[in-house]
């Protein structure tokens, strides 16, 4: 009765993001148009030579691509929780026969049905468009991906949590969230930061998302980050219990 609940929930849930237009463009087709747009405007103008060689366009940018995947999905849920909240719809569901950690899971499976479908899209694309002739493990890549999502969307729920309303919830989100990219590593390395930074770098989950995705595209065993896994499953426990202290359903 709990599963048939809960996969009924999610292909609602499916159905209701795939209605509204802005939402599905900016978590499916915008993380796939700067793949390809950066991509070719900056491989453009490399020689072949340089082109296979720069470690930006060959591993950071499709990392880059795949984690704003990942944090647009984020997003979503925290401004479709906070609207479920204010429109009453949350309480409503909650005196239902389902219970709270099914409606919560049902959100969760969407984002990362959605993330997984999305990266499908990246590669496709990125096979005939991209400039660099790159064999990734889609499959490693894509279980590396989705414990991102999984561990970053823990994040998503504490801000949907303490959010005032709708209309601040993914202003404040992308306030938390974007500016890990500047201390994750994917852009600089994090040992040529200063030390206070360096500290902080070594507490944000993208540092650990970064340094999982970058090995993982690059062939790396599984085994080498046993330690960016764990930090990212530490992380989705920290705020996964704070977020059942302070979550609102009305």
């Amino acid at each position: 009765m709990m599963l048939r609940g809960l996969f009924k929930l999610t292909w609602i849930e499916i159905k209701i993001f795939l209605r509204e237009p802005l939402g599905a463009i900016g978590t499916i087709v915008i993380p796939v148009i700067v793949f390809l747009v950066l991509g070719r405007a900056i491989g453009g103008k490399l020689p072949q030579p340089a082109l296979a060689a720069n470690t930006f366009i060959r591993v950071g940018l499709p990392v880059l691509a795949s984690l704003l995947i990942a944090v647009s999905s984020v997003l979503s849920l925290v401004t479709i929780i906070s609207i479920y909240r204010e429109g009453g719809i949350l309480k409503r569901l909650r005196a239902t026969p389902l219970r709270p950690q099914t409606i919560l899971t049902a959100h969760v499976i969407v984002k990362l049905l959605l993330t997984a479908a999305t990266l499908t899209l990246l590669v496709l694309a990125g096979k005939r468009y991209y400039p660099v002739g790159v064999h990734v493990p889609f499959v490693s890549f894509t279980i590396a991906l989705l414990i991102t999502t999984w561990s970053i969307l823990s994040i998503g729920f504490v801000i949907a949590s303490i959010v005032p309303t709708a209309r601040f919830a993914q202003p404040i989100g992308a306030i938390i969230l974007y500016p890990m990219f500047a201390l994750s590593g994917l852009f600089v390395p994090i040992a040529s930061l200063p030390p206070a930074l360096q500290a902080l770098a070594r507490v944000l989950p993208l540092t650990y998302a970064v340094r999982l995705l970058q090995g993982i595209w690059d062939g790396d065993a599984w085994s080498a980050h046993l330690g960016d896994v764990a930090a990212l499953a530490l992380v989705f426990a920290v705020c996964t219990a704070l977020s059942t202290k302070v979550f609102r359903w009305e």
